[in-house]
């Protein structure tokens, strides 16, 4: 990398000109990913929120699944929240049986642990390695962590309400992934948290 890093979104489904312009935001290029040859081209990944399922599928038709693998194993930076860190998981409760990710996070995750749609909900969540207040993380379908392997920091619990304890953030090398939406919030933290990753690494 010179200059300036340039930062995918996955664009197969899900809220992606959120993180697009959270990213650009933070001080990198970004720029939605469909192809093979657009994946090359980029320093690190982010795996938006949406619907999972739906992203598993997709991966498959547009042939990205096995290079994103690739591209993690090499090293490369993702990031994932709310879907992402489902489809970054290594073991998917609740999931379809045809559902595969791209097994980034030796960790088990819980899909829509938190409810359906109207179970949506905000809560603080003070995340290591963010500096200042808790983070005001908002939760739509949610998964939650569920077992972590050794290799695996965890960075954030919800603190309060009925989810407290419950892990949703983590990180394992250059991988990080989130159960919240950092990018419906205004707050960048998150996403130049991920920029730092991805700086690092180069």
């Amino acid at each position: 990398m010179s200059g300036q890093p340039v930062i995918g979104v996955l664009a197969l489904q899900g809220d992606v000109r959120e993180h697009v312009n959270a990213l650009d935001a933070s001080g990198v290029t970004a720029r939605p990913i469909r192809r093979r040859e657009e994946l090359d081209q980029v320093d690190g990944l982010v795996i938006p929120g949406g619907e999972s399922t739906t992203m598993s599928k997709l991966a498959d038709v547009f042939g990205l699944r096995d290079p994103i693998r690739e591209r993690i194993g090499d090293g490369m930076p993702v990031y994932g929240s709310c879907a992402g860190m489902i489809m970054l998981a290594t073991e998917v409760l609740d999931g379809r049986p045809d559902q595969r990710g791209f097994d980034g996070i030796e960790m088990t995750v819980r899909r829509n642990a938190f409810g359906r749609q109207v179970d949506s909900f905000e809560a603080p969540v003070e995340i290591t390695g963010v500096s200042g207040p808790p983070f005001h993380a908002v939760f739509i379908r949610a998964p939650w962590v569920e077992r972590v392997a050794d290799g695996v920091e965890v960075l954030g619990r919800v603190t309060e309400g009925p989810a407290a304890g419950r892990v949703v953030a983590v990180r394992q090398g250059n991988l990080l992934a989130t159960a919240f939406h950092p990018e419906l919030t205004g707050d960048l933290r998150v996403h130049r948290y991920f920029v730092d990753l991805v700086r690092n690494a180069a």
